[in-house]
């Protein structure tokens, strides 16, 4: 059952701090042009102004801070933590990152010729972030914008019998982790101790099964559909699309399958009742998220801040290079970020 709109809480309008512009255009995120000293300083900019960055980011769901002139990963860094104490250390990733320091990344390696579709971050963890911070150190020749689409306006754009089905049923997550395709296991999850793995795979609801090779498989039950730890809209949150098998070029796809069989691909998403996800389903959810994708290039020093339950986002394609630094912060418990329907806890 939906909630409400009378009971949805609608956040008061939040101005740009003083001396600063908020520019809200159609097609883009919202912007924020920072005074020209802020650069002097940046962290101490993002310790002064953090409450007032985080309350465009709950009005809006995302912001893009221009003029703070970023330069290397250690001042990104410090505003990384004046944002968001206790930044998290990334668990089940699905390609590897490189690590810059402790809760601070690299962008996940993928061909820069491929997009990464629309999708929440970690969405298909047990609790993942509630805050993604991005910095842009180098940004690419041409292409390779972060664009970002509105979860609420996504579910509404969705035909309800498809949403009805993953609210009721959630949706399956399937990995299989080689020493060729993707992260690994070992890098995924942060060990290379097997029983560790296991420990983690039991706290967190995923299945296992350790194969001949020494490779993993798991499956783990999501649910598609959250509201907002927040606002309470319900909000489209999954990464159904961006991890389906459909997803994938022909070749890429086709490439898969014959090496390691339909069952061996790296990483596949099924309905929440085990039922494979057609490619029409796949198509028509990334076509929704494109009607409905805001954009801007990067340019070097930019930061962006996204509400990751509120706010999908995606990476074009590219020229290189492309030097972007990513944080996670504001972990959700299972509770905090609930699915609207009972039985989608898994």
């Amino acid at each position: 059952m939906s909630l409400p709109t009378a009971a949805i809480p609608t956040p008061a309008a939040v101005p740009a701090p003083p001396g600063m512009d908020l520019d809200l255009h159609p097609g883009k995120p919202p912007i924020l042009h920072t005074r020209a000293q802020a650069s002097e300083d940046a962290p101490g900019w993002a310790a002064e102004h953090r409450h007032a960055l985080r309350g465009l980011v709950t009005e809006h769901g995302a912001l893009l801070v221009r003029g703070l002139g970023l330069r290397d990963t250690g001042q990104v860094g410090a505003v990384f933590e004046h944002l968001a104490p206790r930044l998290m250390t990334e668990r089940e990733a699905f390609a590897p990152r490189h690590t810059h320091m402790p809760g601070v990344y690299s962008s996940t390696a993928w061909p820069a010729n491929q997009p990464m579709c629309m999708h929440h971050e970690l969405s298909y963890t047990h609790a993942p972030p509630g805050l993604l911070l991005l910095a842009c150190l180098t940004p690419p020749r041409t292409g390779g914008a972060t664009a970002l689409a509105d979860a609420p306006t996504v579910l509404d754009a969705l035909p309800p019998q498809l949403v009805r089905r993953f609210e009721e049923e959630g949706w399956l997550l399937t990995r299989t982790y080689n020493d060729e395709i993707g992260a690994s296991w070992e890098e995924a999850f942060g060990t290379d101790d097997k029983a560790a793995v296991e420990d983690y795979c039991r706290a967190n609801t995923i299945d296992f099964c350790w194969q001949p090779d020494g490779g993993l498989r798991t499956r783990q039950r999501r649910p598609a559909v959250v509201r907002h730890p927040v606002t309470g809209r319900r909000c489209w949150f999954n990464q159904i699309a961006f991890l389906n098998e459909w997803t994938m070029a022909a070749e890429v796809r086709e490439y898969l399958i014959d090496v390691y069989g339909p069952d061996g691909l790296p990483f596949n998403t099924r309905f929440g009742n085990g039922d494979p996800i057609g490619e029409d389903v796949v198509q028509l959810i990334n076509t929704v998220y494109e009607s409905h994708t805001v954009r801007e290039p990067w340019q070097a020093g930019d930061l962006m801040l996204v509400d990751n339950v509120r706010t999908a986002h995606s990476r074009e394609p590219f020229e290189p290079p492309r030097d972007v630094v990513v944080a996670m912060a504001e972990p959700l418990h299972p509770t905090t970020c609930t699915p609207t329907l009972e039985g989608n806890t898994r």
